[in-house]
């Protein structure tokens, strides 16, 4: 049986070794077929897991927001064929707020061994930092860019929060995390418990938890780093 290898990467400018186990290194070395949502970002990742990498004697096929659902098929071929096959995240662990989901969903269904790899997830990291509910927790991806629907989104998460004593989980464009802040402070209560987590597992790292009232009193430079949002409302 051939195995769909689920491959973490490194969140940002972190170091393999401090993140990534010795067995992904191991897993790498043996694959010949790789599934990426880029091609340059996922040779620079292999290149830094394991140096000695021939880069050129891969095979590479690229699974983005631009793929059909009738190419994923094509993508596992060389699984229907005895091959292993390793599938990468621009960052962090495939097949969460990703679309490799859809591709491993494909491989259950073919009859293929899918196996995920242990590392870094910001969605857990920033959860087990925050200090905010981690038994009942929900990830939300991106909420509405439009101002107006934004708003109502925003409130929306607070009041489910509220009701079901559960922290919502959500993520930005960089470029963008200036601005959902600002909406998060306009909207939110001001006893409403938010997190913010910048640049994790990074020398750089920021992870903090205030309520929205406290937030006001000193509002963070966020920049175009990574981040990740949380909020729990009482």
């Amino acid at each position: 049986m051939s195995n769909l290898y689920l491959i973490p990467t490194t969140l940002g400018e972190t170091s393999v070794e401090k993140v990534l186990p010795a067995e992904i290194m191991q897993v790498v070395r043996k694959l010949q077929y790789f599934v990426v949502e880029n091609t340059r970002t996922a040779r620079r990742h292999l290149k830094k897991m394991v140096p000695e990498i021939v880069i050129d004697d891969l095979d590479f096929k690229e699974l983005n927001e631009h793929t059909e659902k009738k190419e994923l098929e094509l993508l596992l071929e060389p699984a229907f064929r005895g091959f292993d096959i390793g599938i990468l995240s621009e960052a962090g662990c495939p097949g969460v707020a990703d679309p490799g989901a859809d591709l491993v969903g494909l491989a259950h269904t073919k009859g293929i061994k899918v196996v995920p790899l242990v590392g870094p997830s910001s969605i857990l990291l920033s959860l087990m930092a925050s200090g905010l509910n981690g038994q009942n927790f929900a990830f939300i991806g991106y909420i509405p860019v439009k101002p107006a629907e934004r708003a109502a989104a925003i409130r929306d998460l607070e009041r489910t929060s509220g009701r079901d004593k559960q922290t919502q989980i959500f993520i930005e464009a960089p470029y963008r995390n200036t601005k959902l802040l600002e909406d998060l402070l306009s909207v939110c209560n001001g006893h409403t418990k938010l997190c913010i987590a910048v640049d994790l597992t990074m020398d750089s790292e920021f992870v903090v938890t205030k309520t929205v009232a406290e937030w006001k009193k000193r509002i963070p430079e966020l920049g175009k780093r990574p981040a990740i949002f949380l909020l729990q409302s009482s």
